[in-house]
């Protein structure tokens, strides 16, 4: 399973027999989701752009998602005792794929809140898993490729553009409030560093710090037996996802304007894999 995602550098985790069932029960879902992230590309401008927030990438994906059937649920648990409702406890997943034999599958998508989110995703499959209301549960997440790589990336895109001060920010639509200045101009003094390097740095570790959400964290949670026993799928979204040829305007995505559709044609799932 998902062999030409985990080729293209995408981090791919089964835990508690999930490989079984999603093998036996939803070969729909692998070619499913192999089409979704498979056909995923995050322009570098839309990680600039974004400020750290979800970039149109994700988001297309989720659009990607939601036309094969995987939509937003909000399960709700009701315990009731002769007839009286005692306790009602609701959990929101944003994206469920339920089958025609009843069988559900939850996802969500964490590209970069804060890593307490883990926990509660973890939490709310585990619960979910054991009320019968899903057979797994998915987490896509930055990859330690993406998260690894993120100050080369952004520094790359910093010299591809020839950024040597604020100025250049600006010129992009990109303000950069008076602590991020400061704090760029604390590294140039300290180590001597040009700007590209401060700034990419700075614009790392104030936007895509250790504190968030990606693979380290989650794998962290997930072996210390967070979310046991849910059968979970976890994907970590590689630094080759990201590209440098749109030439995107940073500035009109920071303001939310750009509009950049990177899927030409509507995402078809693939065959699901052959039997042995």
């Amino acid at each position: 399973m998902f062999e030409d995602l985990a080729a293209r550098g995408f981090q791919i985790e089964f835990h508690s027999h999930a490989t079984a069932i999603l093998s036996v029960d939803f070969p729909d879902a692998i070619g499913e989701l192999e089409a979704a992230l498979g056909a995923l590309s995050i322009p570098i401008e839309e990680i600039i752009g974004s400020g750290g927030g979800e970039t149109k990438g994700t988001q297309r994906l989720r659009r990607a998602l939601a036309e094969l059937g995987w939509h937003k649920v909000n399960f709700t648990i009701e315990k009731r005792i002769n007839g009286v409702q005692r306790e009602s406890i609701s959990h929101e997943v944003d994206h469920v794929r339920t089958f025609a034999d009843g069988r559900v599958i939850a996802l969500e998508i964490e590209w970069n809140n804060k890593d307490p989110f883990f926990d509660r995703d973890l939490e709310n499959f585990k619960r979910l898993h054991a009320e019968g209301a899903i057979s797994v549960g998915v987490i896509v997440t930055r990859g330690s490729s993406l998260q690894d790589d993120m100050v080369q990336l952004v520094r790359r895109f910093a010299t591809e553009r020839g950024l040597e001060s604020s100025d250049d920010l600006g010129s992009l639509g990109l303000t950069p409030t008076p602590r991020q200045k400061a704090d760029v101009a604390r590294r140039m003094r300290a180590g001597g560093a040009t700007f590209a390097d401060a700034w990419s740095l700075s614009f790392v570790k104030d936007k895509y710090g250790a504190a968030t959400t990606h693979w380290r964290k989650l794998e962290d949670r997930v072996h210390r037996g967070v979310g046991n026993p849910c059968p979970l799928l976890l994907i970590g979204l590689p630094s080759s996802i990201v590209t440098f040829d749109e030439h995107l305007d940073v500035g009109a995505i920071a303001e939310g304007e750009e509009e950049q559709e990177i899927l030409a044609e509507p995402i078809q799932p693939l065959p699901p894999p052959a039997q042995p």
